[in-house]
């Protein structure tokens, strides 16, 4: 079991960068698939990146976002560049078991995500 605080939302103009982090205060990350997901009033959550060994991205994130580990700190980040507004949303980190994995049902914890907010 993994308990996950993400900290690092706000609001910044588009074209601006943010970086968010995912810390567990239960438990290890090592050895989980970590991700990030996001989401916007009335929709479901959207994949938005995973690192397991190597990384995963969504088509509409990469080459602008970068997720990275570290294992000794027991956290998780997310370097946001380029933020567009759509990109305007609650970010959660989740951790589960299933390598590379993209979708909502293969995560099992989840941290109480963070406002990001791009204004244009």
């Amino acid at each position: 079991q993994v308990k996950l605080v993400e900290s690092g939302g706000g609001l910044v103009q588009a074209g601006g960068s943010l970086s968010l982090s995912c810390a567990a205060t239960l438990g290890t990350i090592s050895t989980y698939t970590m991700g990030w997901f996001r989401q916007v009033p009335g929709e479901g959550r959207e994949f938005v990146a995973s690192i397991t060994w190597a990384t995963n991205y969504a088509d509409s994130v990469k080459g602008r976002f970068t997720i990275s580990r570290d294992n000794a700190r027991n956290t998780v980040y997310l370097r946001m560049h380029s933020l567009k507004p759509e990109d305007t949303a609650v970010y959660y980190c989740a951790a589960g078991m299933t390598p590379y994995a993209t979708t909502y049902s293969a995560y099992p914890y989840w941290g109480p995500g963070t406002q990001v907010t791009v204004s244009s």
